[in-house]
């Protein structure tokens, strides 16, 4: 399909996956591919680890600070979460990211499905 997909965040629904963290599903493409907006409010921490096992990450700190655990990330950082990483995604200020996964393909180059947030 080559048609331009756009959407405005103010027109999508946020979605709670953890507390204090939501998300804005921007756009769903093949192999699982999708971008989204992630939203993470003052204080808050993901439950558990967040673990890559089958497909990286892009990350792009849209405002404030975010953390993965290790170290602060201020606006502008943009971080590449490869297969097998793991982090705990957090904010002590609150953060927006933009986060987008790239088409999903398992080591024998077979399309792998990813169900959605």
């Amino acid at each position: 399909m080559n048609e331009i997909v756009w959407k405005s965040t103010k027109d999508i629904p946020s979605q709670p996956v953890s507390p204090g963290i939501s998300v804005r599903q921007l756009w769903q493409g093949e192999l699982s591919a999708r971008a989204m907006v992630v939203e993470i409010s003052a204080g808050a921490q993901w439950e558990g680890i967040d673990t890559h096992v089958d497909n990286s990450e892009e990350v792009f700190v849209v405002s404030g600070t975010f953390n993965d655990d290790i170290r602060d990330y201020p606006v502008g950082t943009f971080i590449h979460h490869p297969v097998g990483s793991s982090h705990v995604p957090q904010s002590e200020t609150g953060c927006t990211l933009f986060i987008f996964y790239p088409p999903k393909v398992d080591a024998h180059k077979t399309p792998i499905q990813h169900s959605q947030y």
